[in-house]
């Protein structure tokens, strides 16, 4: 059976995360603190051109595996194991059930027979893996199984990348489980969500807004929405004449004319608000489900000034920022102030890293 790199696996320590999204590529390495703590060791950006990455696709492997040695390079980190991400929209993934206690060698064989029922590729041109799940509800004697299978043609890609930067791909994971798996942990950090409550996840990026619901730690719902910061630059782009690349750095700094604020932000803080409350009705309508109990937001948009406080108010849902390295222990070279600033980007990155921990 041809593996999706250890999707489901353990790894053995030291490894770090790499997400390499629309915007640019993000390291983290976490490590082994004792008595059960993690110690963020060290953390980098580093940005990528425009069309480098579309829609998870990567378009320009250069380009791509010379910003992964940069980030790497500028880390100082010294681990060349890595983790990767899928984006979500590239994974097949499936629910199975299956006879419980099969041989090694005979549950891939099931997983493979049912594997060609599911996926609308040839075996030959993909990659595969599975994870047994546990026993499977209402039924003692048999298992549930989690089928996951994307394009090879896909993975070979980020493998590349990471052996052109120097580095090895030991897992290969799907983004949103990262992600998910990092928030998780943040959420437990500040105090946990009681049993049955409902939590939203909102992660917006640069080009598109990931959304999770889960109740009890369970997914029951996922969705992505063209929506992103990208648009705040494009309208900074447009009002001031700048270079994308001006306006975005103009726009994490904070170095914009007065009316910026009346005149770009505030209609998208809007449009933000607008696109998350769409998220939530569309989530009603199309599940059982009648509520949300608490938002969290995400991504390198989650800390726009003013978008917090405007979804919490359109939604009158209780919401938060989620921070993937919240409760961690933090090592000497990292600066607690720019860490703050920024770690709401680093979710998936956090998410790879923390697979180090199996």
């Amino acid at each position: 059976m041809i593996s999706l790199g250890s999707l489901f696996g353990q790894s053995n320590p030291p490894l770090i995360g790499i997400d390499i999204s629309t915007s640019g590529v993000r390291l983290v390495e976490l490590a082994d603190a004792g008595k059960g703590e993690v110690r963020l060791e060290r953390y980098a950006s580093e940005p990528l051109p425009r069309g480098t990455v579309v829609d998870g696709n990567i378009e320009n492997i250069e380009a791509v595996s010379e910003a992964v040695l940069r980030v790497w390079k500028k880390s100082g980190t010294k681990v060349k194991h890595v983790a990767l991400g899928m984006p979500p929209a590239a994974v097949i993934t499936k629910k199975i059930i299956l006879p419980a206690g099969l041989a090694e060698d005979q549950l891939e064989v099931q997983v493979e027979s049912e594997a060609s029922q599911y996926i609308p590729f040839a075996l030959d041109e993909v990659s595969l893996d599975f994870d047994v799940i546990g026993a499977a509800p209402n039924s003692p004697e048999d298992m549930e199984v989690m089928l996951a299978a994307a394009r090879r043609e896909k993975v070979e890609d980020r493998v590349a990348i990471a052996e052109a930067a120097g580095l090895t791909a030991t897992v290969m994971d799907i983004e949103s489980y990262a992600a998910r798996s990092a928030a998780q942990r943040a959420i437990d950090e500040q105090g946990g969500v009681q049993e049955g409550q409902i939590v939203a996840l909102f992660q917006i990026g640069a080009q598109a807004t990931h959304i999770s619901v889960l109740q009890n730690g369970e997914t029951i719902y996922e969705r992505e929405q063209p929506f992103g910061g990208i648009q705040l630059t494009q309208d900074i782009v447009r009002a001031y004449g700048l270079s994308f690349e001006e306006a975005e750095a103009r726009k994490k700094a904070g170095d914009l004319p007065d009316n910026y604020g009346a005149d770009i932000l505030a209609p998208f803080l809007e449009n933000a608000a607008l696109e998350v409350t769409r998220a939530i009705q569309f989530f009603f309508t199309s599940t059982p489900y009648t509520r949300i109990d608490q938002i969290y937001l995400a991504g390198g948009c989650a800390l726009v000034p003013g978008l917090l406080d405007i979804i919490a108010s359109r939604t009158r849902i209780s919401s938060a920022v989620v921070s993937p390295f919240k409760g961690m222990q933090l090592a000497a070279s990292v600066r607690e102030q720019q860490l703050r600033n920024e770690a709401p980007a680093y979710l998936v990155a956090c998410g790879l890293a923390l697979r180090r921990f199996g």
